[in-house]
């Protein structure tokens, strides 16, 4: 499935990849070469992938766990140089304290970044900070010239890193996410990507795994996640949004929207605390 959200006037084109990770990162780097495919052919700049593209939730952690130098994050690199585009996917890199880092990579079309989850999460008798360790470093990349910041899942509880990307100068975030499911948390996901992007006035993109029940999985006990991968307006408009099963949205963003809304609603400028 494909919706594409389109105006002329928009200048930069996104992808986000809602895909079903398994727990084998070999296969996992077909769905990733499938979607960064898919989203070169359709004009994209960036194509996004959920947090834990690399391995589900589920499993340990420790063993798939691979350096940014590692052959996982290699071969990310390739397809990403071979398609011309940026890639931004969920992987799992060793910490200095036997645990692992939550990491977002970055890579393709002038980019090699890496951002490390800030906030983990503790939250719905899920303890991520048993396995993970946290990040402590804001991170933003830039996609034909316009600065794009990252943020992972559980970030999107904290509009203080969106406001600090924002201050940064990123006019849009991306937010790979493995969004676990229960009640409420349908109606949670939509409302805090929607609050991000009017706490930031930016676009903010959230892509999630797709949901397991729709490839006949259970969902377990770990975040998998509800699919829905949406993309925001600076104003909190919906663009475009996907259903539960695997899919690809492709967004156009207008940029100029970024600075209409901050002069608009200048809450960055206002804020007091």
């Amino acid at each position: 499935m494909q919706h594409v959200y389109s105006n002329r006037r928009l200048p930069v084109r996104i992808a986000l990849a809602q895909i079903l990770s398994t727990p084998d990162p070999d296969h996992n780097l077909a769905l990733i070469e499938d979607g960064t495919r898919r989203a070169a052919e359709a004009g994209a700049a960036v194509v996004v992938f959920p947090e834990g593209t690399m391995c589900c939730f589920g499993v340990p952690l420790g063993p798939v766990a691979e350096s940014l130098d590692g052959p996982w994050a290699d071969r990310v690199r390739s397809i990403a140089a071979a398609a011309g585009i940026t890639v931004v996917a969920g992987m799992f890199t060793p910490a200095d304290d036997g645990r692992v880092h939550n990491t977002l990579i970055a890579t393709g079309g002038g980019v090699e970044a890496s951002y490390d989850k800030i906030h983990l999460f503790d939250a719905f008798g899920f303890a991520e900070s048993r396995t993970v360790a946290p990040g402590s470093k804001p991170v933003s990349i830039a996609v034909g010239g316009v600065s794009v910041g990252l943020a992972t899942c559980y970030d999107l509880r904290f509009p203080g890193l969106f406001q600090e990307l924002a201050d940064g100068g990123a006019g849009v975030v991306l937010v790979p996410a493995s969004w676990g499911a229960g009640p409420g948390k349908r109606e949670q996901w939509d409302l805090l990507v929607r609050a991000r992007a009017l706490d930031s006035t930016a676009f903010v993109a959230a892509c999630d795994q797709a949901d397991p029940t729709t490839a006949g999985r259970e969902p377990g006990s770990a975040p998998t996640g509800i699919g829905a991968s949406l993309a925001v307006g600076p104003l909190g408009a919906v663009l475009d949004q996907l259903g539960a099963e695997p899919g690809l949205l492709v967004v156009d963003l207008a940029l100029d929207e970024v600075e209409q809304a901050r002069r608009a609603v200048p809450v960055l400028a206002n804020r007091r605390f």
